[in-house]
């Protein structure tokens, strides 16, 4: 069950807006700190500058987080039996990702499509990559399969035969790969990127130490959630898929000295505040929204979210209904969104 608070009467209509094909952003900039950053100052007008003035706009004592979950090549396009094409998505192994991507055999949950002429059982094979072999498995729902996995490094096969995995409204090829990662990316296993934290450099962060604004990491690996989109029309409907997090002793030990807690992606926030509630490790159903009280995090640097998402439904927790002024004023002053985009800060205590 989908841990939660909330109001049952919530909608996903109340979390709609017009977002127009154009403003998608469909390449990262050349330099990653120069996209924009709205400033949300709750009541009074929010500021406009830039990501690479972060170090500006915090303050000494506060408490970056970042989730240093690192982007697998998990796209693959295989052939069935009969000769067609498949695409298979991997989402997450059962057991521990650096296990898996080491090992000759292992189980994993994956996205098919077309899920439907894939048969329980079905081989899958790779032409530029016969080290790589697929047997799918169950099927778990919303397209997704259990699958058996050989190869004598799945890490490896994946360099050499997977794709990063970009959101379906990116349309464009990325010419380097490299951009759809954090510079601090570590732990390999996420589907998709923790796209909030894509701005950040080692200058920037340099610059972060000496205002005495220190870093700490988690990780979250990211799954099914940021693809799916909301298909009921009341939230206390929607189920949560589980995501696995980590937040590590030292982390948690500079929670406690920190002025305010900046969480960079609702990914962090996700994990950080799974860890207030459950411990520092584990699996996380938990689904952010109104009414919710938040127990670590202050403030959150985000990028703008797709309607009706779940990712939205968090901002709205966060700050309440003064994101459609934020989002509005965005898209008023040329913001680009979603996942290559620009970015907010958000402060849940400004008055």
């Amino acid at each position: 069950m989908t841990n939660t608070l909330g109001s049952a009467m919530t909608r996903i209509d109340e979390f709609d807006y017009e977002l127009p094909t154009e403003r998608i952003a469909q390449t990262p900039l050349a330099d990653r700190s120069a996209s924009k950053l709205l400033i949300d100052r709750g009541s009074r007008a929010a500021e406009h500058r830039t990501v690479a003035e972060l170090d500006q706009i915090l303050q000494p004592g506060d408490l970056l987080v970042v989730n240093d979950t690192k982007v697998l090549a998990a796209r693959l396009f295989a052939r069935r039996p009969t000769g067609g094409r498949t695409e298979v998505l991997l989402l997450e192994p059962v057991g521990p990702a650096a296990v898996a991507l080491q090992s000759d055999v292992s189980e994993w949950e994956v996205l098919v499509k077309p899920s439907k002429k894939v048969a329980p059982g079905t081989a899958l094979t790779f032409d530029d990559e016969p080290d790589l072999h697929i047997t799918i498995g169950e099927d778990l729902g919303e397209g997704r399969r259990r699958a058996r996995i050989e190869s004598s490094s799945l890490e490896t096969a994946l360099l050499r035969a997977g794709e990063m995995p970009l959101p379906p409204y990116i349309t464009e090829t990325l010419a380097d790969p490299a951009r759809y990662q954090t510079i601090y990316a570590n732990e390999p296993g996420s589907a998709a990127a923790p796209t909030a934290g894509l701005h950040l450099t080692d200058d920037l962060f340099g610059r972060l130490a000496a205002q005495d604004i220190g870093l700490a990491r988690v990780e979250l690996v990211v799954g099914l959630d940021t693809f799916r989109p909301v298909s009921v029309e009341r939230l206390d409907e929607h189920q949560m898929h589980s995501e696995r997090y980590r937040v590590p002793h030292e982390t948690m030990a500079a929670l406690e000295t920190a002025r305010r807690v900046v969480a960079v992606g609702t990914t962090t926030v996700r994990a950080l505040e799974s860890a207030a509630r459950f411990g520092p490790e584990g699996g996380t159903d938990l689904f952010i929204r109104r009414p919710f009280e938040f127990g670590v995090v202050d403030l959150v640097m985000t990028n703008f979210h797709m309607p009706k998402s779940t990712l939205l439904v968090m901002i709205d927790a966060l700050v309440g209904p003064r994101w459609r002024a934020l989002y509005a004023e965005a898209l008023t002053s040329d913001y680009r969104f979603l996942s290559f985009g620009d970015a907010m800060l958000l402060d849940r205590t400004a008055p």
